[in-house]
């Protein structure tokens, strides 16, 4: 063998691959595929078996985790949980002790109809009565004069809303906090009670207590248990609905607020 022989041998194998690129590039594509195939049907039923023991064992591992991140971050910001909170459960026990009463007042009515009869019940003194009840209440009905809202403990005003002018406002949110507070401190054996009206000759002052802040509405006229429920329910509204935290350390907003919604006669 010459070397013209040896030549053309050794470039027939080193030129190979070049003289048939797409070939060459098309077997190694083909090569991979085929191993994808063969691993596929070997991984995933190993990766599904470990994903559905995963799903479910995520309930017993993650569970106690997200427990105890939430009691942490609960008692981290006890303040503000109580504050979101606060409305929303004194609706609830509010309206637990309505139905209650309501039940007591039902059976209350039906022992009622069973001792009297129905035209005595409905006879016609009692009818007039009941106009001139009805008439007296209309004239004299409770209004809203004055509203302020007092941070607790410390008796500083966070915001007022009053139709005509009336004297230092941080003097009587001071005034009442001592006043609260004493009667709380004196009077109530148990400490989780609360004091919730101050009767002042023609005017009355309806307490209305929130976690870190409370409510006193001054009213006129006549403050009865009917128009203390409607007042509740709007105050609560107005801490669920109306304002939110930032409010409580920003004065000319919270006040803002407080006149938009009371000025037309919520109740």
């Amino acid at each position: 063998m010459n070397s013209d022989q040896r030549l053309e041998i050794l470039k027939e194998l080193l030129l190979t691959n070049d003289l048939e690129p797409d070939k060459d590039v098309l077997r190694k594509i083909q090569l991979l595929e085929s191993k994808q195939e063969h691993l596929s049907e070997r991984v995933n039923p190993i990766l599904e078996e470990r994903l559905s023991g995963f799903v479910q064992e995520i309930p017993q591992t993650l569970g106690p985790v997200i427990t105890q991140a939430l009691k942490t971050e609960i008692k981290k910001s006890q303040d503000a949980v109580a504050e979101a909170l606060f409305p929303i459960i004194g609706k609830m026990i509010k309206k637990y002790v309505q139905s209650e009463i309501k039940k007591l007042n039902d059976d209350i009515n039906q022992r009622l109809n069973k001792t009297f009869s129905f035209k005595r019940w409905f006879s016609s003194e009692k009818s007039a009565g009941v106009n001139a009840t009805a008439l007296m209440y209309e004239q004299y009905k409770a209004r809203i004069e004055q509203i302020m809202v007092i941070e607790k403990g410390s008796g500083l005003l966070i915001a007022n809303y009053a139709k005509t002018k009336t004297m230092d406002e941080d003097m009587v949110a001071g005034m009442l906090t001592a006043i609260k507070s004493f009667v709380e401190d004196a009077f109530t054996a148990d400490k989780e009670m609360q004091l919730e009206r101050i009767d002042y000759e023609l005017f009355t002052v309806h307490l209305q207590n929130f976690s870190n802040y409370y409510i006193a509405v001054v009213l006129s006229g006549i403050y009865d248990d009917s128009f203390k429920d409607k007042l509740e329910d709007v105050l609560y509204d107005f801490a669920q609905f109306v304002i939110n935290k930032d409010d409580l350390n920003n004065k000319a907003s919270f006040t803002k607020k407080l006149k938009e919604y009371f000025t037309d006669e919520r109740i």
